[in-house]
């Protein structure tokens, strides 16, 4: 809680502050709020400026619970230890009269600056009226970040607040004003035109910071109108200089429409000539039409006498038509019944030779029986007599007897010799499907091979043609060449291969193996020199120490958890094994475990091993030569990238062993098919000619059997055919009669035919009678009919011509109408409309009845179409002379910029008399801001030159602008000088100390405190980068200043102050105290406290 103090000169405790603890776990004891009212503390006397601060009351704000206090009118020194809350004060000031979080520099929310653990936070500021205090209260809303405003005790809004602060000239935001400590260092960041801005807030007349907005304003549609300007003469000109170029181009459009006018003319005219050509041509048509069509009359009229005749013959000859058709019926009729009877005679008569057939069957059939019966008893006698001659039954039963036995004996070979057959084919099948086997693992093993290669290709392309070249030329060598190391190294557990590669180096790894000097040369000859190509090539020891034993037995190392030598980890020809045991000693390498690792110190001292491999690692030892300690180094085992791929060559070289036994057994087995076959053809053979022979046996048994049966047959025939006998003259009796009896109906069928052909014969001469009268009739017609054809044929020739003529003459006439439409069209005149008297040259007869006139404009121009046409070609082609031009392009831009250029010229008039108006305001403007500017820095700069000149040092404050014109760059400059050996130099964030920067800055508030017309300014530990002496000084002025009468209110906060400063009656210094032991705010009672301190002094001894 604040109270007010006394104007002694000694500094007394006014404000004190009770603070709970930020932490829960303090072991300061928490202070309860005091719920109950503050009391009413004394006001400084004095007389405040309108605006000034009377009271600030705080309540869970930063660090107080509540604190009210009440500053003097004139200067308020408020001073306590670092985070006391000094600043505290400040915040509440810029906070409670509508500032933002950000012109303190310190939080971004206003909820920061309610004290921790509280969820609301009260500010109350009192602010001095004439007519009556302002009482601002701002109540802060942790939660919501929300911010509850009232005046007077009446709820507002903050805009309503803003108003009110506004109209007391109080400028929170601006730093000549409000300088919180966390702001003070931009003070001197300010730039030229930022500081002359604040100081025309903070100092100028209200209507000055108007007047430069405004000659800001004024200025920029200056430049705005001025460009406008510029660019529209620009523009103007470039018009006026393109409508010159296009002006040519424009009289040379209007000569060409000249010559299209004409033509237009021509055209129009041409109509009116093509429909007086028609319109004569129509007249001589039907002119000649009228006399076709009396033509035709008079040829009607000379037919009507023959169609007449003709008629009447006609009549006749459809009456003897008529009797010639019932002749003809009658005939019919009669030819009808003669020929039924004629087809009864040839009924009976096919009946007398169906008779004649049927006997000469029977007698053909008798004949061939009898010739039938003595074959048949032929036959039976050669059967007898073979029957005779056959051989007994009995005498061939041994031969068949023995055929059947050797039959049975072939039969049981040839079942034994299949079997045979059919168990080496079995033989056969599992042999090629083993063959088939052992054939796909050896290429799996030839495609692990040509992985390998696949690799080397694709890292050592070189190497891998060299490959290529040996295989193809192995005959060249006289000893053994092996191919590279990676090729011919078969590891025999792939996990193991990243110890050989890290081992061998790849240079080794990819160089051929040679066992001959000689062959080495030819090999690098012919691959190096030759083909070029990039190879390593080593020869293998002359002695072998591919099975050289290793100086120590594996046994002894297994304990280190050694499992195996380098060389027992894969597979290798001998030469290569050899090279490798000689350069590389894999004999003497062993390979450990990670129990190896674990135990890699006892192993280097225990075993005095050259090179050791563990799980991971290479470990190389070393003995040194001067002092005999072990030396080693380890690396890490790099990845394997070639040898991973392993090919087990012992199982490769056993497969293509059993691989060529196969093929050797099934050689065996197809030379043992081949003769079981031949000897199963045999078997078959013999096995068909037994069957033969048994067949042909028992034909020969059988055939004595087959002749007696074939005897009793033929008798058995024989005694059929003799049954079936026919007694032929009776049957030739029988015929003879029937024919008698068809005779006679014969006979009397021809008598009632030659009846019936007489009366048809008479029928046939009347029917030809009429018909000589009818031709006679016809061949009358048939003479007036050609007469009559002849006669219509001229007839049909001239109507046809009449046709012709009258349609042309309706062709002629709708042309007629066609082009008097067309004409009319160009005429523009209707149908209706009559052409004016002026314009009519002749009136011609129309066809339809009309009457037209072309117009009098045409009579200068041909009247034929020749003609026409020919001045038509000519003025098309002089209209055509004219290219290049686009009529409606040329002559509407022409015409809309010769607008456009009258009407821009407006514009431009019109802006430059808008940009004399602008300029005549700016200088109006000008004069009203830029005087009073002038003499306010004026007055600033002698009061600031002053307070420099007092300190023995040099200041200067003017009005900076490199263009009159551009109002936006005026600035103030502050120029100052500390030492009197350099030159005066702006003040800027980089070129003095901060504590030159502290004094500055201090001074020019200083000098516009009498000039100031607001109502308090706040300045925040300004002091602290001050030495002493300039700490004393400005302190001094501030106070001389501050102190004055009709000044303004001004807070100054510092944590120290200098011994013996000079203190003026009219400062009221305000001390904050912070403490766990601090009074209540209610239980501070300044006079109290006096009178205690009185009583302290005058007992204290003398």
């Amino acid at each position: 809680m604040a109270t007010p103090s006394g104007k002694a000169a000694p500094p007394n405790p006014q404000v004190s502050k009770r603070s709970l603890p930020r932490d829960a776990s303090s072991e300061v004891p928490s202070k309860r709020k005091n719920s109950n009212p503050l009391p009413t503390l004394p006001r400084p006397s004095g007389t405040f400026v309108e605006g000034s601060i009377v009271r600030i009351a705080m309540e869970n704000f930063l660090t107080y619970d509540i604190c009210e206090v009440c500053p003097g009118p004139h200067l308020n020194m408020i001073i306590g230890a670092n985070g006391t809350g000094k600043s505290s004060i400040v915040c509440a000031i810029c906070l409670g009269l509508a500032g933002k979080p950000a012109f303190m520099g310190r939080a971004d929310k206003v909820g920061f600056f309610v004290k921790r653990g509280c969820s609301k936070g009260l500010v109350e500021i009192e602010l001095f009226r004439t007519s009556g205090n302002l009482i601002i209260t701002r109540e802060i809303d942790v939660i919501k970040n929300q911010s509850f405003w009232f005046i007077n005790k009446k709820p507002v809004t903050q805009k309503i607040v803003e108003e009110q602060v506004a109209a007391l000239n109080i400028q929170v935001g601006n730093l000549c004003q409000f300088l919180p400590q966390d702001k003070v260092g931009e003070f001197a960041k300010l730039s030229k035109i930022e500081l002359l801005e604040a100081t025309e807030k903070s100092v100028g007349p209200p209507e000055m910071h108007r007047y430069h907005c405004e000659l800001k304003n004024f200025r920029e549609k200056e430049k705005q109108l001025e460009t406008s300007c510029k660019e529209k003469t620009e523009y103007l000109e470039k018009m006026v200089q393109r409508n010159e170029r296009y002006k040519q181009d424009v009289e040379r459009f209007y000569e060409r429409k000249r010559h299209l006018d004409l033509i237009e003319m021509l055209e129009a005219k041409r109509p009116w000539v093509e429909y007086e050509n028609v319109r004569q041509e129509y007249e001589g048509v039907k002119l000649i039409r009228d006399r076709v069509k009396e033509e035709v009359r008079k040829l009607k009229e000379g037919q009507i006498p023959m169609t007449r005749r003709i008629e009447e013959i006609d009549r006749q000859r459809r009456t003897l038509e008529v009797r010639i058709k019932e002749k003809s019926t009658d005939i019919k009729e009669v030819s009808q019944k003669c020929k039924q009877r004629q087809d009864l005679i040839e009924r009976k008569d096919r009946q007398i030779k169906e008779l004649q057939q049927a006997l000469t069957v029977k007698q053909n059939e008798e004949m061939d029986r009898q010739k039938r019966i003595s074959n048949t008893r032929k036959m039976i006698e050669d059967l007898q007599n073979e029957l005779k001659t056959a051989e007994n039954c009995e005498s061939l039963q041994p031969q068949l007897d023995a055929v059947t036995s050797d039959l049975r004996r072939v039969q049981e070979e040839k079942a034994l010799c299949e079997g045979e057959i059919i168990d080496k084919q079995r033989e056969k099948e599992v042999l090629e499907k083993q063959r088939r086997s052992v054939s796909d693992h050896i290429t799996r093993f030839d495609n692990l091979m040509n992985q390998k290669e696949d690799k080397l290709r694709q890292r050592y392309r070189d190497t891998y043609d060299a490959v290529l070249w040996l295989r193809n030329n192995r005959d060249r060598f006289k000893q053994r060449v092996c191919e590279p190391i990676m090729l011919t190294i078969n590891m025999k557990d792939n996990k193991n291969a990243k110890y050989v590669e890290n081992h061998i180096s790849s240079n080794d790894l990819r160089a051929f193996v040679f066992e001959s000097q000689e062959d080495m040369e030819i090999f690098l000859r012919e691959v190096r020199d030759n083909k070029k190509l990039r190879v390593n090539a080593v020869i293998a020891p002359k002695i072998s120490y591919a099975d050289k034993a290793p100086s120590r037995s594996l046994n002894d190392l297994k304990q280190y958890g050694f499992f195996s030598y380098l060389r027992e980890l894969f597979d290798a020809p001998d030469p290569v094994m050899s090279y490798l045991c000689c350069q590389y000693h894999i004999h003497e390498v062993p390979v450990g475990t990670e129990r190896t690792r674990e135990r890699i110190e006892r192993v280097i001292q225990e075993t005095r091993l050259k090179q050791i491999y563990t799980a991971e690692e290479k470990y190389v030892l070393k003995t040194s030569v001067y002092s005999n300690k072990v030396i080693s180094s380890n690396t890490s085992l790099k990845v394997a990238q070639f040898l991973t791929v392993t090919v087990d060559l012992e199982q490769r070289r056993h497969l293509e062993e059993q691989l060529k036994e196969m093929n050797r057994q099934l050689e065996a087995v197809d030379s043992g098919l081949a003769a079981l076959r031949d000897t199963n053809r045999r078997l078959e053979l013999k096995d068909n000619e037994l069957r033969l022979e048994k067949k042909a046996l028992l034909e020969r048994k059988t055939r004595k059997r087959q002749l007696e049966q074939k005897i009793s047959s033929k008798l058995a025939s024989i005694r059929l055919m003799e049954q079936d006998t026919c007694n032929l003259e009776e049957e030739e009796r029988k015929a003879s009669t029937k024919i008698k009896e068809i005779n006679v109906q014969k006979a009397k069928l021809v008598t009632e035919l030659t009846g019936l052909v007489k009366i048809c014969t008479s029928f046939q001469i009347q029917k030809v009678d009429l018909i000589l009268q009818n031709t006679t009739v016809i061949s009358e017609k048939n003479k007036l009919e050609a007469d009559y054809m002849a006669s219509s044929s001229q007839l049909r020739v001239t109507e046809q011509q009449f046709i012709e003529l009258d349609d042309n003459r309706q062709r002629l006439l709708q042309k007629c109408k066609e082009l008097m439409k067309k004409a009319r069209q160009v005429c523009n005149l209707s149908a209706e409309q009559a052409v004016p008297q002026e314009f009519q040259t002749q009136v011609p007869t129309i066809p339809n009845g009309h009457s037209s006139s072309p117009p009098m404009a045409f009579q200068d121009l041909p009247n034929t179409l020749d003609e026409i046409d020919a001045l038509l070609t000519e003025e098309r082609s002089r209209a055509s002379c004219f290219t290049g031009l686009n009529p409606s392009v040329v002559v509407e831009e022409y015409s809309k910029r010769e607008v456009e250029i009258q009407q821009l010229t407006e514009e431009l008039q019109g802006k430059k008399v808008e940009l004399d108006e602008y300029r005549e305001n700016i200088s109006q403007v000008k004069e009203r801001w830029l005087n009073p500017l002038k003499e306010l820095v004026e007055k600033i700069n002698e009061k600031f030159s002053n307070f420099f000149s007092s300190m023995q040092c040099a200041g200067e404050v003017d009005l900076h602008t490199e263009n009159e014109e551009d109002y936006d760059k005026y600035g103030i400059r502050i120029r100052v000088k500390f030492r009197s050996s350099t030159q005066l130099h702006e003040l800027t964030p980089h070129h003095q100390s901060g504590g030159e920067r502290s004094v500055s800055t201090m001074l020019y508030l200083m000098a516009l405190q009498e000039l100031n017309r607001c109502p308090f300014r706040v300045v925040d530990e300004i002091n602290q980068g001050m030495d002493p002496i300039n700490e004393r000084r400005v302190f001094e002025m501030v106070v001389n200043t501050a102190c004055k009468e009709n000044t303004s209110q001004y807070f100054f906060i510092t944590p120290k102050l200098l011994q013996n400063l000079p203190y003026s009656e009219k400062m009221t210094v305000l001390f904050v105290y912070n403490g766990p032991h601090m009074l209540e705010p209610n239980r501070w009672n300044l006079k109290a406290f006096q009178r205690r301190r009185r009583r302290i002094t005058f007992t204290q001894p003398q």
